[in-house]
């Protein structure tokens, strides 16, 4: 015996992510490694003076989950410029403003965060009365809603009226490239994900992200890096920069920070009617969708992006666009087999055609799909938009993550945080009951996925979608120690208590950085 454990996780439900059945045993951790996983007792061996021993009893340890869809820059706007919470009108929101402005250069715009969306505010006329040259936006709670002056509006190029953060690209700019904010909070930011057993994530940046870059490199250089960083290049003010993509895949090969590819918007919303479908709208039979779609834009990057070895996840939320994705993707490189040989995917594929799931088996496409989504809606609301939007038939096509299982689709979980914040047993509940948080009624429960699905999914799906898998996604020995332990057995947890399960343990490269 060479070694001895560092760490020892003994526990009567160990999952180790490839597939097999959860068991009582242990898990041996050593130098960043997973050096031994067993069923039943460890031997004696692994145990030195100096090893420290979990006994977790019921808990569940897993592979660390990965997170296939996060955005840093969202989740900022919570915390940018001054705290506005404290706030009760219009006038105390611009009074607060003020004073922090007066702390600044007078070359700084005016940022703010907080305040409750429930007070109203006057538009960019009553801003501008306070500041009437310089450029101020301030967040709500949530960073949903927003006030700005129109000094605002014309240096950032979008008004209140602004729906989607894609078009927020200047101001995220100028956000990341204030690293004396950026920085410390990407710690916090790493620290709050790891408080949810998240070890791994694709984060999206705007273009090239700003100077973001230099603080992931900073950070995995000086060992402060506690999340596994594969960042994507989402196109908003500019097509797909295949240069910065070649740039930044030669400087990125760490075993914590590593460049993915791209990323890119194709329709949008059932709900407002811009998911592109193959039937009109039931609503509107006039409609397919509502938006302009740059297909041949799409197709272009995406072959110009495979020719050149980088990998491109396309979000669709319609059934005709889920199947123009796969038509696109269908003319890159295979595999022998007729896969695709670089890991394209579909992010979400809320409402989609059970052929073309079967079709993105047989290709190989991943699905990047949101397990939590049903978190953010409510039954009434969400099943009479779809009645209204699509009817009850063919509604029976909505979140049919059974059928993508059994097409064979290799699924990893997203969350497009800070859409949502990763709950590995929320995302349980919902994916596996088919429940909305209220609970009664499951939404068509035979769409539903299996608690070993969903973790797998979390686990060795993600690590596959972010080219880890010999590195991470599952509990075998040499690979790193990325370990998260959720507070009982879920496998035997009644799902209607299950929410109320906690990750108490997060390991990361063998370190310990999150204990309950």
């Amino acid at each position: 015996m060479s070694e001895y454990a560092q760490i020892l996780l003994k526990s009567n439900s160990i999952f180790d992510g490839t597939g097999a059945d959860p068991f009582a045993g242990y898990v041996a951790v050593a130098n960043g490694k997973v050096l031994q996983v067993g069923k039943g007792e460890p031997a004696s061996e692994w145990i030195g003076e100096d090893t420290t021993v979990y006994e977790l009893g019921d808990k569940t340890v897993c592979p660390g989950f990965a997170d296939a869809h996060t955005f840093f820059t969202g989740w900022s706007l919570n915390y940018v410029g001054v705290d506005l919470s404290a706030a009760t009108s219009s006038e105390e929101i611009a009074r607060a403003a003020l004073a922090y402005a007066d702390t600044l250069s007078e070359d700084r715009p005016v940022w703010g965060h907080g305040w409750n969306p429930a007070v109203p505010n006057g538009g960019p006329e009553e801003l501008d009365r306070t500041f009437p040259q310089r450029p101020a936006v301030l967040f709500a709670q949530g960073a949903e809603t927003f006030w700005m002056n129109s000094a605002a509006i014309q240096r950032y190029g979008f008004d209140n009226s602004a729906d989607c953060n894609e078009v927020f690209w200047k101001l995220m700019e100028e956000i990341l490239d204030d690293h004396a904010f950026s920085a410390p909070l990407f710690d916090k930011y790493m620290q709050m994900l790891n408080s949810r057993g998240i070890t791994s994530v694709k984060e999206i940046g705007y273009d090239t992200f700003s100077s973001f870059t230099d603080v992931l490199e900073e950070k995995e250089k000086s060992g402060k890096m506690t999340l596994r960083v594969s960042f994507m290049s989402q196109p908003v003010k500019e097509g797909a920069n295949l240069e910065y993509g070649k740039a930044m895949r030669d400087r990125f090969k760490g075993p914590f920070v590593q460049f993915s590819g791209f990323n890119r918007m194709t329709d949008g919303s059932i709900s407002q009617m811009n998911g592109f479908l193959k039937q009109p709208y039931l609503c509107a039979p006039d409609t397919v969708c509502a938006q302009d779609i740059d297909w041949a834009q799409i197709e272009d990057e995406v072959l110009r992006a495979d020719r050149e070895g980088f990998r491109f996840s396309l979000n669709a939320q319609g059934d005709a666009a889920v199947a123009r994705v796969l038509d696109i993707y269908d003319k890159c490189r295979k595999t022998d087999d007729g896969k695709v040989y670089n890991r394209h995917a579909v992010t979400e594929a809320e409402f989609s055609d059970p052929q073309d799931l079967e079709r993105m088996g047989r290709m190989g496409v991943i699905c990047e799909f949101y397990p939590q989504i049903q978190a953010i809606a409510d039954y009434a609301g969400k099943v009479g938009m779809i009645e209204e939007k699509l009817g009850a038939e063919r509604g029976k096509g909505y979140w049919n993550r059974r059928k993508m299982a059994d097409s064979g689709v290799r699924l990893c979980c997203g969350t497009d945080l800070p859409l949502v914040i990763d709950d590995i047993p929320q995302s349980l509940y919902h994916s596996v009951t088919g429940k909305f948080p209220e609970g009664g009624e499951p939404f068509h429960p035979e769409n539903t996925l299996t608690v070993k699905e969903v973790l797998m999914a979390w686990t060795s799906g993600g690590a596959y979608d972010f080219y880890r898998e010999n590195q991470t996604g599952t509990l075998e020995a040499g690979k790193q120690a990325d370990i998260a332990v959720l507070s009982d057995n879920v496998f035997t947890r009644s799902m209607d208590t299950i929410r109320d399960m906690k990750v108490t343990l997060t390991l990361v490269d063998g370190r310990v950085v999150y204990e309950a």
